[in-house]
């Protein structure tokens, strides 16, 4: 029987190594699922319950696995739906490719069923390369492509293949005139800047006596070596969030994670610094950098699009993180005074104190803090993480210590709601041999986190290792938001926009023959986390928590949030209790050192 251009697809897939292929069916790709079936299913046509979540999974699986995820869809909606997902590969720099069916050729232009201009509508979202197949000869050039461009320039490709041409008699592309022909292979390469421009970066960073150092997730493969010139400058070291994993929580001098979401040392490093050195990261808020004109600043990236934004840096180095650093280091003096290292390390001490005691602070029922502080001692040295958007992510930010192989991501620019259970199927998918744990609110787990549940059930036994944990904040409210509205709007909660419903998630778990617990009392966190990494199958965690609990940003002041609580307290469903909570949450930094009475409750779980 001769090769469909279907069968060659999936055949160029293979030969470029491609495992899975995250997808939802649809008669626009018929062609490809009879394919998949003449192929025994090779690669894995892995089913999601929406092509939205197909699309998270491939975001998940790139960002764990370090490879291309490839997910594919029908013509019209199912196209459509990818486009999210898509986005936030995108704007998270992740390579993914979509393959997208489409109506006949025939019916193009006719107003037909289903009929959407897909080239037109993917311009925006995979602009490094869109192309629409019209004939077999253009295969395989154009998967080719679109698998060397997503990683070579970390971004969305997409392949339009209409039904028809689909089920076509392959025939490649012959040595004649208009024909392009293809080859297979991503050859590895780590650009690095020129001697010149790695002098004066050393001439900026050598000059500078309270050093600042901001990675992102493009320093992920330079740990050792931003170790290297952190002690070698006497500098510390503050992470974006999609950097959180680049470099180990427990080192005396990291700060944590910067912005909105940060910490208190981080925003207090920016701001104290007279140099700072950014490594592979385009952290967008500029408020949280240091004052123009205060710091001298140099930045490290590997893409020549993203130097120069963000902050009037004197010197922009274009090259790979490690081997930048690498030629780098030679040329950097070692501090003479350590009196800013010695502060910073004293600041970091003192904000992981204030974390314990946040994490303490009584709350009704549960304060969501100690449910991610309480995960820290717990944390299995390969897990992989994944936080939703919405108020989990800043106890992700905050709380979590990641060190050594941990790894963690979310949704970073983007910040779209509903990834955090995809990601951890795709990431279990990139790395059955280890657990991992979703870290959503209700919000998210509603929109798009139970109907995955489905998903989760119908794969989990493939994986070697079965602990994968949904551990779900369940506050009944869409926290971020409503906290955004108080704090920046001035304005009560809304509660037809916030209030959500509450669901028995854990029942919902076990009716699909998954484990769940749900926990509305304290003392009974730690516990749960603690029977859910000890279960033989995943495990949701419904834990009961209290929506008064603010997000407070690392800048506020009391009397910032004293003001702000006091102009929505008329009208207000928290009233009194946003008050109290939030000075509750913000005093801890202004409390001696030691132990209070507070972290007594929180260790012993009786609050």
């Amino acid at each position: 029987m001769s090769m469909k251009v279907s069968d060659h697809v999936l055949e160029r897939l293979r030969d470029w190594g491609v495992e899975y292929v995250f997808a939802y069916p649809g008669d626009g790709i018929n062609g490809l699922l009879a394919a998949w079936g003449r192929a025994d299913d090779n690669p894995r046509f892995i089913q999601a319950r929406h092509e939205e979540m197909a699309a998270f999974e491939a975001v998940g699986y790139a960002k764990f696995s370090g490879k291309v995820g490839v997910c594919a869809a029908t013509s019209g909606p199912g196209a459509i739906h990818l486009l999210n997902g898509l986005y936030d590969a995108k704007l998270d720099h992740v390579p993914v490719v979509a393959i997208v069916g489409q109506t006949n050729r025939s019916a193009m232009g006719g107003s037909y069923q289903q009929e959407v201009d897909l080239l037109s509508l993917y311009k925006d979202v995979a602009s490094d390369f869109v192309e629409m197949v019209t004939v077999p000869e253009q295969l395989p050039n154009v998967l080719d492509r679109a698998m060397r461009t997503a990683m070579a320039r970390r971004t969305v490709c997409a392949v339009i293949i209409p039904a028809d041409v689909q089920e076509l008699d392959y025939s490649p592309p012959e040595h004649a005139f208009k024909m392009v022909p293809s080859s297979l292979g991503m050859p590895h390469y780590a650009p690095v800047p020129g001697d010149e421009d790695l002098s004066r970066a050393a001439e900026v960073l050598n000059a500078g006596e309270k050093v600042a150092i901001l990675v992102g997730q493009g320093a992920r493969g330079a740990r050792t070596e931003v170790m290297e010139v952190a002690d070698r400058l006497g500098a510390g070291v503050a992470k974006a969030l999609l950097g959180k994993d680049a470099l180990d929580d427990d080192l005396p001098y990291v700060t944590g994670s910067i912005g909105l979401l940060g910490t208190r040392p981080s925003y207090e490093l920016m701001m104290d610094c007279d140099t700072l050195l950014v490594i592979g990261s385009s952290f967008p808020y500029t408020q949280f950098l240091p004052q123009f004109g205060q710091a001298r600043a140099v930045q490290i990236d590997i893409d020549p699009h993203m130097v120069g934004m963000r902050y009037p840096f004197e010197v922009n180095l274009v090259g790979d993180a490690r081997e930048t650093l690498t030629r780098l280091l030679p040329l950097l003096k070692p501090a003479k005074d350590r009196g800013w290292r010695q502060k910073i390390e004293k600041d970091v001490s003192r904000w992981w104190e204030v974390m314990e005691r946040r994490a303490a602070v009584d709350a009704d029922p549960v304060n969501p803090e100690y449910v991610a502080h309480a995960l820290n001692d717990l944390l299995p040295e390969n897990v992989i993480i994944a936080s939703d958007s919405g108020s989990a992510a800043n106890w992700y930010a905050r709380h979590l210590k990641l060190r050594g192989a941990m790894r963690g991501s979310l949704s970073g620019t983007l910040a779209t709601m509903g990834p955090g259970v995809p990601y951890v199927i795709g990431a279990k998918f990139a790395h059955p041999d280890r657990p991992a744990i979703a870290l959503v609110g209700d919000g998210a787990m509603q929109m798009n986190g139970m109907a995955e549940l489905i998903t989760i059930h119908k794969y989990w036994r493939e994986w070697q290792d079965h602990r994968l944990i949904i551990a779900v904040l369940n506050n009944q409210d869409l926290n971020q938001v409503t906290w955004e509205m108080r704090a920046m709007a001035g304005a009560p909660q809304f509660l037809p926009s916030q209030s959500i419903p509450d669901v028995a998630y854990a029942d919902f778990a076990r009716s699909l023959g998954l484990n769940g617990l749900r926990v509305e009392k304290p003392e009974d966190v730690r516990g749960a986390w603690e029977t859910a990494l000890g279960s033989d199958k995943p495990c949701v965690l419904d834990f009961v928590t209290d929506p008064a609990v603010p997000p407070v940003p690392p800048h506020a002041t009391l009397d910032q949030i004293e003001a702000a609580a006091t102009s929505v307290l008329k009208g207000d469903s928290d009233r009194a209790a946003m008050v109290r909570q939030g000075f509750k949450a913000k005093v801890q930094e202004f409390l001696p050192g030691g132990r209070h009475r507070e972290d007594r409750a929180g260790a012993g779980g009786g609050r």
